[in-house]
C-alpha cells in the first residue's frame, strides 16, 4: 500500500509546465489611488473568443497581494460605454481600440468611471497533441483501468496596455505556457494535470501589475 501511495505521489508530482513571459513598454506608466483599470476578453462573434474564465483568473491575482489594483469588472465597462460595445459594433482587436477612443462621447464616459487602464486580452489555450492508450474492464471480481493516455496544451495570452487617460498603448505582455497532462491507470485512473493556463494566466497578471504600477 504504501509503495502504491509513493507511486502515486510521483506521478503527481512529474506534471511539469514550462513558460515564457515577455514584455514590450512604449510609455512610463503608474496608477494613482482611486484609479481603476479594465480587463477585456476578445470577443469574436464569428472566430473562438478568449475564455472569459482566463480574464477572471488574471482578476483575481491583480486583487491579491500588498499591492491590489482595483478593477472594474468588463461586464460593468461594457454598459457604462453603451452603445459602443454592443456585440455588432464592439472592437474585435487591440487595433480597433484605438479607433474607438476617437469617438464623440467616449472620453466623457470613461473619465466619469475613472478608468485608468485598459488591458485588452487576446489568445487560448489548444491541444497540440495527445496520444496512448487506456482500457477499463469491470467484471464479478472487480474491475480496474491500465495504460496511460496524455495530452500536450498550449497556453498563448497577450494583454495590450492602454492608457485612458492620454489614449494611447502603452504597451504589450506575451505570456506562453506548455505542459502535458497525463492520465494514468493503475487500477484507479490517476490525472496528471499540467495546467499550463493558470501558469499563463499567473504569470500574466503578476507582469501585468508591475506594469501598471510603473516597476521596471
Amino acid at each position: 500500500m504504501n509503495r502504491y501511495l509513493f507511486f502515486v505521489a510521483a506521478l503527481l508530482l512529474s506534471g511539469c509546465v514550462t513558460s515564457r513571459i515577455e514584455q514590450s513598454r512604449d510609455a512610463v506608466t503608474g496608477i494613482a489611488s482611486g484609479e481603476a483599470m479594465v480587463l477585456l476578453g476578445r470577443a469574436s462573434y464569428n472566430e473562438k473568443q478568449t475564455e472569459e474564465s482566463f480574464t477572471d483568473c488574471i482578476a483575481e491575482a491583480l486583487d491579491q497581494g500588498e499591492q491590489p489594483i482595483r478593477l472594474i469588472h468588463q461586464e460593468q465597462f461594457k454598459d457604462d460605454m453603451y452603445p459602443w460595445f454592443e456585440p455588432r459594433t464592439a472592437p474585435t482587436s487591440a487595433d480597433e481600440l484605438g479607433r474607438l477612443f476617437t469617438q464623440p462621447g467616449v472620453r466623457e464616459r470613461i473619465d466619469s468611471a475613472n478608468v485608468r487602464y485598459l488591458a485588452w486580452i487576446d489568445g487560448d489555450t489548444v491541444t497540440i497533441d495527445s496520444g496512448g492508450s487506456m482500457s477499463c474492464t469491470i467484471s464479478t471480481f472487480g474491475g480496474g483501468c491500465f495504460g496511460m493516455s496524455y495530452w500536450e496544451e498550449d497556453a498563448s495570452y497577450e494583454a495590450s496596455i492602454w492608457d485612458l487617460k492620454s489614449m494611447t498603448s502603452t504597451g504589450q505582455i506575451s505570456a506562453d505556457a506548455n505542459g502535458t497532462s497525463y492520465l494514468a491507470g493503475v487500477v484507479l485512473p490517476i490525472p496528471i494535470l499540467a495546467r499550463p493556463g493558470n501558469a499563463a494566466c499567473k504569470g500574466l497578471a503578476n507582469q501585468l501589475r508591475a506594469f501598471v504600477i510603473g516597476e521596471s
